[in-house]
């Protein structure tokens, strides 16, 4: 089972990040590559402990769907998304952050499994980890884009 850690360091305080790492809205900015959009329960805002949402976006040349729940917040340090829904055989994502003097540290743990026996893990060690962490950069790389400028204003207020 491939696990992917990622550490960020954001320049912006702690509950800015935390809500933006939560934003529907800057989710949706962050993949518009893929054609990501929130389809069903929660489709705006912020997401909130024990909500659902649906994704549909195009992910190796073809539109799927991915529903996750909210299985845990720590309000402003911690929340925990994990699929109810989707091609894999289970993901979980837990979002750490931590307080610095001049900002805040992200945690991204992910981790997720593929069907298909011994091919899935092939493909999983060959293409499907890399992969899902440059989607995690990227998506961590707009959040900090927002955060550290005025922008995260259009998204937050």
């Amino acid at each position: 089972m491939p696990l992917i850690h990622l550490t960020t360091v954001i320049h912006a305080p702690l509950k800015r990040v935390f809500d933006l790492s939560r934003s529907i809205t800057l989710h949706k900015r962050s993949m518009e590559h893929l054609q990501e959009e929130a389809v069903k329960g929660r489709t705006s805002g912020l997401i909130e402990y024990d909500e659902t949402v649906t994704w549909r976006a195009k992910h190796l040349r073809k539109m799927r769907e991915l529903t996750t729940r909210i299985t845990a917040m720590q309000k402003h340090h911690y929340f925990c998304d994990e699929m109810e829904k989707g091609d894999f055989t289970f993901m979980k994502h837990e979002h750490h952050f931590h307080e610095i003097e001049n900002g805040t540290v992200v945690i991204d743990i992910f981790e997720f499994g593929t069907p298909y026996g011994t091919l899935g893990r092939w493909v999983e060690k060959l293409y499907l980890k890399k992969y899902m962490k440059r989607l995690l950069q990227q998506r961590n790389k707009i959040i900090k884009e927002y955060a550290e400028s005025e922008k995260w204003r259009v998204i937050l207020d």
